[in-house]
């Protein structure tokens, strides 16, 4: 057993654990954020998934040590969706109540698109969503009435897409797509690389490379359905792949890095931008334990699989 759980930790490592011969919602295979999860912005859970023989062990985790505080297993597969490529995760509301899972994504484009919205707090599923047509997970309001999913409408090219709102409380999708209200008729297009959320969830800021326009940061507030696109004009050209998001809540601030350096600036309220004042000021924030503390959640969550499937437990329904 113990020879088991090492080589499983050392899979995930690696980047070839358990989830990662699917993926999320994401157009392009590879990138799965179920076993690292997504934490709650209280900082006191960490919800991740692992799949099980065609279902699913979900558990709610302490983000510190990895302690399994409770877990369930549910019908079919699904995982904690990623939001951008470099892993960033998404799906649990501000208020800690509701979860969202995604399907994960066999090959682009798909016909159909499956969620669950799952009772974060019992780990209970409340209602599977089946979408017709081709989606990924964006986004979902503060107390979970709202979930915001990218469509993509080309079934050829993953970059072209509109942002759709749908109701969980009406169980529909609503008809009008979520735009910028200056710029109603532009097309989206991109790939999206990074996100930040802001401490009440309200706003989800996600880094796009524009494909071939300029660089964007999409500004979607997913309690009114509305949304800003702010081009990075001082980026035209270069490599934003791995460029990241910097929120600074107390200062109104969202600040495009490279690495440590600072590369633009945008107002949260006005969404201006403008370059860096004191690029030598900047200081970066790292989530100290962040790696180990997932390793240790996924580790710890598979010893419950184990456990689980000796005892052959009966699954939520």
């Amino acid at each position: 057993m113990r020879s088991l759980i090492i080589c499983f930790a050392a899979l995930l490592v690696t980047g070839v654990g358990a989830g990662s011969a699917g993926a999320d919602g994401l157009p392009v295979l590879g990138v799965d954020a179920g076993g690292t999860g997504v934490v709650a912005l209280s900082g006191d859970a960490r919800y991740v998934t692992m799949p099980a023989n065609g279902n699913t062990l979900v558990a709610r985790v302490d983000p510190h040590n990895g302690q399994v505080l409770a877990s369930r297993l549910v019908r079919g597969t699904y995982t904690i969706p990623a939001v951008a490529y470099d892993g960033s995760a998404a799906g649990l509301s501000a208020d800690g109540r509701t979860l969202v899972l995604i399907q994960p994504r066999a090959s682009f484009p798909r016909a159909r698109t499956p969620l669950m919205v799952v009772d974060a707090r019992r780990l209970r599923t409340l209602q599977v969503v089946r979408l017709h047509g081709d989606f990924s997970f964006d986004a979902i309001s503060p107390r979970g009435s709202l979930v915001y999913l990218i469509e993509y409408i080309s079934p050829t090219d993953p970059t072209r897409y509109r942002v759709r709102a749908y109701d969980l409380a009406a169980d529909r999708l609503l008809a009008q797509p979520v735009v910028d209200p200056r710029e109603p008729g532009e097309k989206m297009g991109g790939s999206p690389l990074t996100r930040a959320t802001s401490p009440n969830g309200r706003w989800a800021y996600t880094l796009y490379d524009g494909a071939a326009k300029t660089p964007f940061v999409h500004a979607l507030d997913t309690s009114t359905r509305s949304a800003r696109c702010i081009d990075l004009d001082a980026l035209t050209g270069t490599n934003v792949s791995r460029m990241r998001l910097h929120l600074d809540a107390a200062a109104h601030t969202l600040t495009v890095t490279s690495g440590r350096r600072p590369l633009v600036v945008i107002d949260t309220r006005s969404f201006r931008t403008s370059a860096p004042s004191e690029p030598a000021g900047f200081r970066w924030k790292p989530v100290a334990g962040a790696t180990a503390a997932a390793l240790a959640a996924v580790t710890a969550l598979f010893l419950v699989l184990v456990r689980r499937r000796r005892q052959q437990p009966a699954l939520a329904q």
